[in-house]
């Protein structure tokens, strides 16, 4: 395991408090929406007290739907349990500046229930994954990740997105920019503040490049720890956003914004073993070990169990469409783009898998502990990998497919054998509840498409 530096020491943050240079901190959380919520401290107050004793938060932010609203059916919180708190413990290893906010930093804490603070909140996404991640640990495994978020950036305000009702809006490329140097140099100004500050935040910035989608970028970072990957691909989410709006523009992560491209989210993931070497590099065909192989048809066992960890949300199924380049077909595939698990990497420290079905919206601790738990099974099990595809995915037979909707993966997610076993029944209720309440949700709504069908010609 490597023993990291903290991007800002505790010694540090007080010489910057000392002098001035700061002057509030974060105490955030990512909650089960993929956001990052908590508080804002003065600075000194944050040293004198929340450093060692940490705070506490209304524990309905584990249980309430996109719109903040309180909602029934969870058992960690609710009107009939009275709405208490959790406690936010810092963790000081995610300790930050944070420049698009003025004499900021921010630190990430765990969640636990108030028993002394030695209970952790089993629902919390960063405890998900850190259990799977302590089960790879019991193996003397370690798992690295990295994330490629695709977004599409507009130049229009948030508010002014929000007053239009989202339609209308102008994207910062008229034009395909996939690649293209002279459509991203368009939007350079705010790629490059983004880029720089997520560098000053910590991150190790490789590159950025246009998307296909009108306006759409990816800025892509390296890969890390597991936990690291998922707490920075966190803050670079609501710091993207934050620079977007203080430069005028808006910028959306959403699965499908339109009919056009989706955003994606590729998940990229390796494991080493405790002297660092890579696990999945073997002699068995295409330089693969026989773990990987077995951890490989773990990810197509559970698949569909875990479409819900992956595509959380009643848009995330609408990127799902043949000839896309988002998967629809549960299939794997060395280098191939239309499997919905590709194999990568041309050296065996490189060797790694790519899971293609995540979307922008994913939450990125369940996604990864998704996999993590997969692939366990697949090793515990001793599955046999079936041939690869090479061929073109999206029409290749005997392959079975991705689920359609999120009614569909919250009913395969409810029945899963392999779910409750690798999460437990808690946290497996706890995400079934949240799926039941986007889906009731969307099913009361009156859509714009349907008052066109119909105000008039039914």
């Amino acid at each position: 395991m490597v023993h990291r530096t903290a991007p800002l020491s505790t010694d540090d943050l007080r010489r910057r408090v000392d002098s001035g240079e700061i002057d509030t901190v974060v105490v955030a959380f990512t909650d089960m929406q993929g956001r990052l919520q908590g508080k804002r401290f003065a600075a000194r107050h944050f040293l004198d007290d929340v450093l060692e004793h940490g705070t506490e938060g209304c524990n309905y932010l584990l249980a309430v739907d996109a719109d903040m609203n309180t909602v029934d059916g969870y058992a960690l919180s609710s009107w009939e349990r009275g709405y208490g708190d959790f406690a936010m413990h810092p963790d000081l290893g995610t300790l930050r500046i944070t420049a698009w906010d003025a004499a900021t930093a921010l630190v990430i804490a765990d969640l636990r229930l108030l028993d002394h603070g030695s209970t952790p909140v089993a629902p919390s996404p960063r405890q998900i994954l850190r259990r799977q991640t302590e089960r790879l640990a019991e193996r003397g495994w370690s798992a690295y990740a990295g994330t490629e978020l695709e977004f599409i950036v507009f130049k229009d305000t948030y508010e002014q997105a929000w007053t239009n009702g989202y339609r209308d809006l102008t994207p910062a490329n008229q034009y395909n920019v996939d690649y293209s140097l002279l459509g991203t140099g368009r939007v350079e100004p705010l790629l490059r503040r983004i880029r720089n500050e997520m560098g000053a935040a910590g991150m190790r910035v490789e590159s950025a490049k246009g998307e296909c989608n009108l306006g759409q970028h990816e800025i892509a970072f390296r890969y890390d720890e597991a936990l690291v990957t998922c707490d920075q691909h966190s803050v670079y989410k609501t710091g993207a956003k934050s620079i977007a709006a203080q430069e005028g523009y808006s910028l959306t992560f959403m699965a499908k914004y339109n009919e056009r491209e989706g955003n994606s989210c590729h998940i990229h993931l390796s494991l080493r073993d405790e002297d660092g070497q890579p696990v999945f590099a073997g002699d068995e065909p295409g330089g693969m070990s026989e773990t990987m192989r077995h951890f490989l048809a773990g990810q197509l066992a559970a698949l569909r169990d875990f479409s819900l960890l992956y595509a959380p949300n009643i848009n995330s199924y609408k990127r799902f469409r043949p000839g896309s380049f988002a998967p629809t077909a549960v299939a794997w595939g060395p280098d191939n783009r239309t499997c919905a698990l590709r194999v990568v990497g041309h050296t065996p420290s490189a060797l790694r898998l790519e899971n293609r079905v995540p979307g922008g919206d994913v939450n990125p601790y369940l996604a990864v502990a998704g996999m993590i738990a997969a692939g366990l099974h697949g090793v515990e099990q001793k599955l046999t990998l079936p041939e690869p595809v090479t061929g073109n995915a999206y029409v290749s037979d005997g392959v079975t497919h991705v689920p359609a909707t999120l009614r569909e993966a919250a009913e395969l997610w409810e029945a899963s054998p392999i779910a409750r076993a690798a999460f437990g029944d808690e946290v497996v209720e706890h995400y079934l509840n949240m799926a039941r309440v986007e889906q009731d949700a969307y099913d009361t709504a009156v859509t714009d498409w349907e008052r066109y069908r119909s105000f008039e010609r039914m």
